[in-house]
């Protein structure tokens, strides 16, 4: 199957599967990032005469009607944002809705309310799927975010509609994706932090035979380092992967991709300490600190790593950045990311807000929407969503 752009969608109501799940704090929109992302797939199907029926979810509802958890918020967003008037359903599917749908003339614009209201959207229910089908004559998924969810919205709907696409933001991330995965321009570096090695396993195992060069740093980088025999201080580590951190480096060697730790760690107390303890060489972690970011060898050690690569694909903050004792290396990292002379890639929702909050998101190639769907693609599994659709 094909992309919007190749739909016909002249008079056709069209239903539209967005990743509208943005944070909210006392009913206001924190940040609207993934609302602007979804406006180039509005606008292209109000361009083409169309009439857009949006849907999305909007956080943990677990099949409950919470009315802290309505889209009411996001439809007066999308109004401002489109400049036009965006309705709001009383739900997602039923009589009511199924009226409002029929009144749609082309260039008019309704928000459904929250899928998850309903527990058929995370069970993937088939008659579920079919009333959401039954709405649109054409289907577009727009949301890359859920497209590693076997949900009813992301995979049961396609079963029932007449036609279904990937918008405009699914063949974007999935463009820039599979390019790096597949045909990186080189050397390509992976940059893996954060706090754990068990969720970016699978990605260092599938790109320990693919990438030039590997950077671990975070937390994670400290279950590496315990592995090697080092002492860690109190630092958080997962010694049960011990052995697989070990595999990945010796994967990694055998496929001549250099792999570079954290020579030096800014250590503390704990991960509130108003002020680090000081800095230590990765040999000699004080025993009752912690390691909380990376020192400043080890940022020039990256920096030198990086300086001449032509892909790099980051997921995960280099500490504790939230904490501004423990952010210098996180936001070092990010200098550094967007003074690269290539295509950069971020993923992941820590390092997104790293990236804003450093200011330089407008110096990077690409800022995946997707947390647990990018990396499963980079794991290279097959994405339920991608898969129901043919992308």
């Amino acid at each position: 199957m094909a992309f919007i752009d190749a739909a016909k969608l002249d008079k056709k109501k069209v239903l539209i599967r967005l990743d509208l799940n943005v944070p909210l704090r006392e009913g206001v929109i924190a940040d609207d990032s993934r609302i602007r992302e979804a406006l180039p797939t509005i606008n292209h199907v109000l361009k083409m005469n169309g009439s857009a029926i949006l849907c999305s979810h909007l956080g943990k509802p677990k099949g409950e009607r919470k009315p802290e958890l309505s889209l009411q918020p996001v439809a007066k967003r999308l109004s401002e944002l489109l400049e036009k008037e965006v309705n709001m359903a009383p739900d997602c599917v039923g009589e009511e809705v199924k009226g409002m749908v029929k009144e749609l003339k082309p260039g008019d614009c309704l928000l459904l309310e929250n899928l998850r209201f309903h527990s058929g959207e995370t069970k993937n229910d088939k008659e579920f799927s079919r009333q959401l089908a039954e709405l649109g004559d054409v289907f577009v998924n727009d949301a890359f975010g859920v497209v590693h969810r076997k949900h009813a919205s992301v995979v049961g709907v396609v079963d029932y509609a007449p036609a279904s696409y990937g918008g405009f933001l699914l063949k974007k991330e999935t463009g820039y994706l599979r390019k790096a995965l597949q045909n990186p321009d080189r050397p390509f570096v992976l940059i893996a932090g954060g706090a754990k090695v068990s969720t970016k396993l699978g990605v260092l195992a599938n790109l320990a035979g693919k990438v030039d060069r590997i950077i671990v740093g975070g937390a994670m980088a400290n279950t590496f380092i315990k592995a090697q025999g080092f002492g860690t201080g109190l630092s958080l580590v997962e010694p049960e992967l011990q052995e697989d951190a070990l595999q990945i480096m010796n994967r990694a060697r055998e496929n001549k991709v250099s792999f570079y730790f954290p020579v030096d760690f800014v250590t503390g107390r704990d991960i509130e300490a108003a002020k680090p303890n000081g800095i230590s060489p990765y040999q000699d972690i004080p025993a009752q600190d912690m390691m909380l970011d990376i020192g400043p060898a080890s940022h020039t050690l990256f920096a030198e790593a990086l300086k001449d690569a032509k892909t790099v694909v980051w997921n995960g903050p280099m500490g504790a950045f939230e904490n501004p004792a423990f952010s210098q290396g996180s936001f070092g990292m990010a200098e550094t990311v967007a003074k690269v002379q290539g295509t950069t890639i971020i993923g992941g929702g820590d390092t997104d807000s790293l990236v804003h909050k450093s200011g330089v998101h407008e110096s990077v190639s690409f800022i995946s929407t997707g947390g647990g769907s990018f990396l499963e693609f980079m794991e290279g599994k097959e994405l339920p969503g991608l898969k129901a659709l043919g992308i």
